[in-house]
């Protein structure tokens, strides 16, 4: 019997217009939306619908955008009969506070207010402008590493290990710079800078992370209903400690993305199945283990092409 994972988006797959093509099942995505618009004191939606794009794309919108987006795809999958339970669930950078959500580990209110929180800590922690974040494209992990190490004025470090090839690199500006150099030097096909606010995942994060650590005493956390991949460590947290602890890493540690699929396919997973706007997870997946199955749901369409290709396949 196949066993399948449930995984989340993060930061990145958001656009002006995502979730309003989910046809019967928009109400969903209303409630969801509505309860998040209730917490943060302004209309969450409208910013989703028709907002420019640069309002969209500040981190402490971002958040509980793509938050609220993975809640509601998630919720209507699930409500599906011929969908497959969740064995497992893991998301990619903030898509891991959906994950815990979703596995009913966290509250959604409590989780909007902390990743919108999450969010402002990131901003305050590296002035506007001051750091960077680029993704290369063509080199293993060990030379993107060693081009980041090669930068002696500055810091700058690989952040995400998304798939083989790709790694993201964050830090200050020019030291970005630097290592994106470097990076050409040493063969990679792309650098390519991303349009980020803030250098997430690296440790210019430190004191954003401290802070955080704080706010996620405050709400109530339970351990999940379904085991939640975190990307810190690539594993399944044992306690509500470790919950924290995990979360708190993530902020200023890498995103061992490679490693969380590998570990999901591991434990028996065979396919995964991403909830949330665009196909950015399921794409890597192919790349990281071509075996694992792998679909997106993002709107009714997807919903329905997911239903009738795990149908045939089973």
């Amino acid at each position: 019997m196949p066993s399948f994972a449930y995984v989340f988006p993060g930061q990145g797959s958001q656009s002006i217009g995502m979730m309003t093509a989910w046809e019967q099942h928009q109400s969903t995505v209303s409630e969801v939306f509505a309860e998040a618009s209730n917490v943060l004191g302004y209309d969450l939606w409208s910013v989703v619908v028709d907002a420019p794009e640069d309002r969209l794309n500040q981190t402490e919108v971002n958040k509980p955008a793509m938050l609220c987006a993975g809640v509601a795809s998630w919720r209507i999958a699930s409500s599906q009969s011929d969908m497959p339970a969740a064995t497992m669930m893991a998301g990619h950078s903030l898509g891991e506070y959906t994950a815990l959500v979703c596995a009913g580990s966290l509250a959604l209110n409590d989780t909007v207010r902390l990743v919108a929180r999450r969010g402002q800590l990131m901003q305050s922690a590296v002035k506007p402008g001051a750091g960077a974040m680029a993704a290369i494209i063509g080199l293993g992990d060990a030379e993107v590493i060693a081009a980041c190490e090669s930068v002696t004025s500055g810091i700058v470090e690989a952040v995400n290990f998304n798939a083989p090839g790709q790694v993201v690199i964050a830090g200050e500006a020019p030291a970005v710079e630097a290592a994106m150099a470097q990076a050409g030097e040493m063969g990679a096909r792309r650098a390519l800078a991303l349009p980020v606010s803030v250098p997430s995942h690296c440790s210019l994060m430190r004191t954003a992370a401290d802070q955080l650590a704080l706010e996620l005493e405050t709400i109530e956390i339970r351990m999940p209903d379904v085991p939640v991949i975190h990307n810190q460590n690539a594993a399944v947290a044992s306690s509500t400690e470790e919950i924290i602890e995990r979360l708190t890493l993530q902020l200023y540690q890498p995103v061992k993305w490679v490693a969380s699929v590998q570990s999901m396919q591991q434990q028996g997973i065979s396919g995964l199945i991403e909830c949330g706007p665009g196909k950015v997870l399921s794409g890597l997946t192919r790349r990281i283990e071509k075996s694992l199955q792998a679909y997106a749901i993002f709107d009714a369409a997807s919903l329905t092409n997911t239903q009738q290709l795990l149908g045939e396949s089973s």
